[in-house]
C-alpha cells in the first residue's frame, strides 16, 4: 500500500509540475515535453525511494508512447 501511496503522491506532484511548466493557456491540456516530464518523474521517483527503477522505466515507456502521438508532448490525461 505504501508504494501505491507513493505513486499517487508522485503523480499528483507531476500534475502540478505540468500545470506550472506548460505554455498552454490556463485550463488547457497542460502539455510539457516528454524529456522534461521524464527528467522530473525520474528525479522525484529516485528521491521517494519506494518506486523501483523498473517501475519507473515501464511507466515512462508507456508515457512516451502516448507523447509520441502528440508531437512528443505529455498531457495530464496520459497519466
Amino acid at each position: 500500500i505504501s508504494c501505491w501511496n507513493a505513486l499517487q503522491s508522485l503523480l499528483s506532484s507531476m500534475k502540478q509540475a505540468c500545470e506550472i511548466l506548460t505554455r498552454d493557456p490556463e485550463g488547457g491540456a497542460a502539455r510539457i515535453p516528454f524529456e522534461t516530464f521524464s527528467f522530473l518523474y525520474s528525479y522525484l521517483a529516485t528521491i521517494d525511494g519506494e518506486i523501483s527503477k523498473t517501475e519507473t522505466k515501464v511507466f515512462l515507456l508507456e508515457i512516451k508512447e502516448q507523447a509520441d502521438k502528440y508531437s512528443g508532448m505529455v498531457l495530464i490525461r496520459h497519466f
